[in-house]
């Protein structure tokens, strides 16, 4: 199964600029998570499955309170936020920097990882 956050939108500073890195800009956030939701999916307990509400304080909490350079950076570090998550196994995590680019609607990263195995 995939848990599956759209367009979450975060007040971040981020940026090489240093008029960048004295305000917050609005970045928005897709994740994908996988994991093995069948257990989730008989019990019907959230304690089986990848509580969304958690990882979006978590992530919310994480890239609103660091500064960044680089969108690289917030991607590689919400990645890694989810795959904190027992269940996760892979995730996709794409960051999108609106208007940092003339004449586009947005710039994005988009990063994969996977968890190791123990």
């Amino acid at each position: 199964m995939i848990v599956h956050i759209k367009n979450l939108r975060l007040r971040a500073t981020v940026g090489v600029y240093e008029w960048e890195k004295k305000i917050k800009q609005e970045i928005g956030v897709n994740i994908r998570v996988t994991f093995n939701g069948i257990p989730a999916a008989k019990s019907d307990n959230i304690d089986e499955t990848i509580d969304y509400k958690k990882l979006r304080n978590q992530i919310i909490d994480h890239v609103e309170r660091t500064d960044f350079n680089l969108v690289e950076r917030v991607a590689s570090e919400t990645a890694d936020i989810a795959l904190s998550f027992p269940l996760a196994e892979k995730v996709w995590v794409e960051v999108e920097k609106p208007g940092a680019l003339r004449l586009t609607d947005t710039v994005s990263i988009i990063v994969e990882k996977t968890k190791e195995p123990v």
